[in-house]
């Protein structure tokens, strides 16, 4: 029997699949949350796809959480809470892949 997920439990969040590692302690933050806490963060790092416009930029929230501020081509941002440690561990994969590169730091 298949089962589906209610309004109240959307699933788990992803990342889009441009971004070349996957986060299991992630969740979506709504717009005006993460604009919020990303305007007076200490950014942790900023990085670039070298093909398609995506940018993807980390901000410190709390001791243990990071905020991850991901800019479509478009120019929407997605933001999103993970936790320190995880990202910490994805970001060699960010580093080594090809279609990214870090970026200067604003």
């Amino acid at each position: 029997m298949a089962t589906h997920a209610s309004a109240d439990d959307p699933g788990p969040a992803s990342l889009p699949e441009t971004v070349p590692f996957d986060l299991r302690q992630l969740t979506r933050q709504s717009w005006k949350l993460g604009s919020r806490i990303v305007e007076d963060a200490e950014r942790f790092g900023t990085w670039a796809h070298t093909g398609g416009g995506w940018t993807l930029a980390a901000f410190e929230a709390t001791d243990e959480t990071l905020i991850l501020q991901l800019r479509t081509p478009v120019g929407r941002s997605r933001f999103y809470g993970a936790t320190r440690a995880e990202f910490r561990n994805a970001v060699p994969r960010l580093t080594s892949s090809p279609d990214w590169e870090r970026a200067e730091q604003a």
